[in-house]
């Protein structure tokens, strides 16, 4: 087994905890020649001068750059364990991080969250609201197309075509959870705002899988464009290894900056329970609504919902209580992506011609989004802190621990109410 190079000792504060392990990894199985996926960020923003000053600085080693990320004055790029090397050396570098990767994660699941009879004697349906859905891609699935098309905008991060799509089918699902309109089933399957826009930004592959560069790109297009959008909503259905620290989590940090731009982002706690600590990145972000996942035993009542086993328990790095909310999602049923990697995996899956049954934290985090879009068609001037605090004050008691339960499940029926309080009740964030 080979040492680790005095240079990596040398520049350990420069090297976030996870790309070290990595870089012992690579000396330690002979893989010193493989390149490694990294996140460079410089002390200040970068310009084209500085990225041709660390160029040369760099010599013969190359320097691909696959993003600009600006909300953090980073790059994303590969490079060899020397090329590494000399950019710890450069001064104008603050910190490199490891470019980890992250992984893809209606029947009786809208009306058991109360969603159906809000729509009924409130009108709630999403009108007027926003929902980017970062995943896979979306499929203009009727249900979202017709009678309008309320697929406003797509974008495309791995293959960079311009028309709707998803080669996987999980996003579908995903956006079908949150704002299908039920057009294909008469209105059977349908989401919580089925009047809800969406906008589709695809982050991951055909195969579920998608850079945490390639994520923070999204986010930050979504900031950049969250007026033009008029985004109010931010839903990650997948999730991946947790750093020790936020200060060593890019993501998460880019997270955070989604919240104060004025954007409710919810996310998945993720499917590695039911063991403590395993909520996922960027679950464990602070302001986030991290949602993990109930059986709703097909019934409409929430009394005799289950925590669903796989569903990730906290706390979170630090000691945050997490998962914030709960809500149903075994066996929920959605839109089906035609001749996606999915439908070919599950062919038993499908649910007549034009829906799919899928289940996991995945699943029960845009439910919580179409019911974020209730919240906000009736109280539009609310900040992301009070659609947090007023979805987990009203939650349906569970009477599970914190750390396994949240504040209990996905409960809107505090719409019907003609008048709640504008500013909630002290609730644990």
């Amino acid at each position: 087994m080979k040492s680790v190079p005095s240079w990596v000792r040398h520049h350990a504060a420069k090297l976030n905890r996870p790309l070290k392990h990595k870089i012992r990894s690579a000396y330690s199985t002979s893989a010193a020649n493989a390149a490694i996926p990294v996140i460079i960020q410089f002390r200040q923003p970068i310009t084209p001068a500085g990225l041709r000053e660390l160029r040369t600085h760099l010599g013969r080693h190359v320097l691909p750059v696959k993003h600009h990320l600006r909300l953090h004055q980073a790059v994303a790029s590969q490079v060899s364990l020397k090329c590494l090397e000399h950019v710890c050396r450069w001064n104008g570098v603050h910190k490199v991080y490891l470019d980890g990767i992250k992984k893809a994660t209606l029947n009786i699941a809208t009306p058991s969250i109360g969603a159906t009879a809000v729509r009924r004697s409130r009108g709630l349906t999403g009108k007027g609201i926003n929902i980017a859905v970062l995943d896979t891609g979306v499929y203009p699935h009727p249900d979202l197309t017709r009678p309008v098309n309320r697929i406003l905008a797509f974008k495309d991060y791995i293959n960079h075509r311009k028309c709707p799509y998803d080669d996987n089918g999980h996003g579908t699902h995903i956006t079908g959870d949150a704002a299908g309109n039920g057009w294909s089933s008469r209105g059977k399957y349908r989401g919580p705002a089925p009047e809800a826009g969406i906008v589709g930004i695809k982050v991951l592959d055909k195969y579920g899988n998608g850079y945490d560069s390639t994520i923070i790109k999204a986010i930050e297009y979504c900031i950049t464009r969250r007026k033009k959008l008029k985004l109010r909503i931010l839903s990650m259905s997948f999730g991946g290894p947790v750093a020790p620290h936020v200060k060593d989590d890019l993501l998460v940090q880019a997270v955070e900056k989604a919240g104060k731009s004025g954007l409710t982002v919810v996310i998945a706690a993720g499917n590695a329970g039911p063991r403590r600590r395993t909520i996922e990145s960027p679950g464990i972000s602070p302001s986030a609504i991290t949602v993990g996942a109930v059986n709703d035993r097909r019934t409409l009542t929430q009394k005799d919902d289950r925590i669903a086993v796989y569903s990730s328990r906290g706390p979170a790095p630090g000691g945050k209580v997490k998962p914030d909310l709960v809500a149903p999602g075994d066996s929920v049923i959605s839109l089906r992506a035609p001749g996606s990697q999915l439908v070919r995996e599950l062919p038993r899956n499908k649910v007549g011609k034009r829906y799919f049954k899928l289940s996991g934290t995945s699943i029960s985090t845009p439910i919580v989004s179409g019911a974020a879009a209730q919240l906000l068609q009736l109280r539009p001037c609310l900040t992301p802190r009070q659609v947090k605090l007023l979805l987990k004050r009203n939650a349906f008691p569970l009477r599970l621990k914190p750390n396994t339960g949240g504040s209990g499940e996905i409960d809107v029926r505090f719409l019907k109410r003609r008048c709640f309080p504008k500013k909630p009740h002290k609730v644990r964030l």
